[in-house]
């Protein structure tokens, strides 16, 4: 499963890239390869469309978009702390 694109979102605070570094170095953050390894487990041989770093008060979130194999278009909400999948639902 290959990320197409990491960007933070402009509907919550920014995170710089400086920020994902240091949050990562302090342990307060999950890699990334990790979380799409999760999301590989629930929905084998999906396609990794967007990926999203949000920070929402103090947690921070993924959001990734896929594509599963069976062509339906999910969007996934992680907490980007504990990996914990808040949200798995079907894009519109």
């Amino acid at each position: 499963m290959t990320a197409v694109l990491l960007s933070s979102s402009a509907a919550a605070r920014d995170v710089s890239h400086n920020e994902v570094l240091e949050l990562r170095r302090q342990g307060l953050l999950l890699p990334l390869e990790q979380v799409l390894e999760q999301i590989e487990t629930r929905h084998p041989d999906a396609q990794v469309l967007e990926v999203e770093l949000d920070r929402e008060g103090q947690h921070y979130l993924y959001e990734i978009e896929i594509l599963t194999r069976d062509r339906q278009v999910r969007e996934l909400e992680i907490d980007a702390r504990s990996g914990t999948i808040l949200e798995d639902e079907l894009e519109d």
